[in-house]
């Protein structure tokens, strides 16, 4: 009996794994090896070579480049969480589970269209001549470079990772047993005092993996820093084309893209293993 319950448990696990390893663990390979591979007369050659990861690990303008996008989309994490729990808790505690439902719904529908042309609307209302400034310059103020800044990222990022972040943490705050939210009520907790004592802890799975989420989608993207950041300074998304521009350096573009995808194993293993870290007794 145990055996047949492994199988069937393993039949229906296959294609996951089959998918995982085909479009996932193979790719991720293939870029390892060639990271090893060399270049020569613009044109790459397979080789087993250390001079790609010494040349990048020794530029300047990598770790810049690393440490710039480390700390926009860590930023981003911490902006979309707090911006988004008013409206978590709103939709949680403070509406009905009807209009829960259309409140996702709405902000489901953004993801319906492509994000380029989001980023794209976003240059009109940020452009020195845009709809923000037009508005300011009647009352006298402006105008300000929003656009082809750091600013203009992190609006970037949020509008691609704000809807799904406020999403998460619904579906986490909403499921918070009531009975304890009460308790502490009737023990003489403040309303305030609930919510980080009580509310919080219980929802930290679902806050906590929804910063990840905003974190991991930041980190990777190039829409934002390229088409509103201005690419300049550049992020790592942005220093990968750089880098194949210049003479076919695919196998040093793989350094980096190694490079970001360890990081995102990294930070998501950790924030996983915080989330669902049992308090100490």
């Amino acid at each position: 009996m145990p055996r047949r319950r492994l199988i069937y448990a393993m039949t229906w696990r296959l294609p996951l794994i089959i998918w995982q390893a085909a479009f996932f663990l193979v790719p991720l390979g293939f870029m390892v090896v060639m990271t090893f591979w060399a270049v020569r007369n613009y044109r790459m050659e397979p080789d087993f070579v250390l001079q790609n990861w010494e040349k990048m690990f020794s530029r300047g303008y990598f770790w810049d480049a690393y440490w710039l996008t480390l700390g926009r989309a860590s930023l981003a994490a911490v902006i979309a969480s707090l911006v988004a729990f008013p409206a978590s808790y709103a939709l949680a505690f403070k509406v009905s589970p009807t209009a829960r439902r259309w409140a996702i719904f709405f902000m489901i529908i953004p993801f319906f269209t492509s994000y380029l042309v989001r980023a794209y609307a976003w240059q009109v209302i940020l452009a020195e001549q845009g709809v923000i400034n037009a508005g300011l310059s009647h009352l006298g103020l402006g105008p300000y470079t929003m656009l082809n800044s750091g600013f203009g990222s992190m609006v970037g990022y949020l509008t691609l990772t704000l809807p799904l972040v406020v999403i998460l943490q619904t579906f986490s705050l909403a499921s918070v047993d009531r009975n304890l939210i009460e308790a502490a009520w009737n023990l003489g907790c403040s309303r305030w005092r609930a919510i980080f004592r009580v509310i919080i802890p219980s929802a930290k799975v679902g806050l906590i993996l929804g910063a990840v989420f905003c974190f991991i989608l930041s980190f990777g993207d190039f829409v934002a820093p390229y088409y509103l950041g201005g690419s300049k300074p550049p992020t790592l998304s942005i220093l990968i084309i750089d880098t194949t521009k210049s003479g076919q350096q695919w196998p040093r573009a793989a350094v980096v893209a190694v490079t970001m995808i360890v990081t995102l194993l990294v930070v998501a293993f950790a924030a996983v293993s915080a989330a669902y870290r049992k308090p100490k007794q």
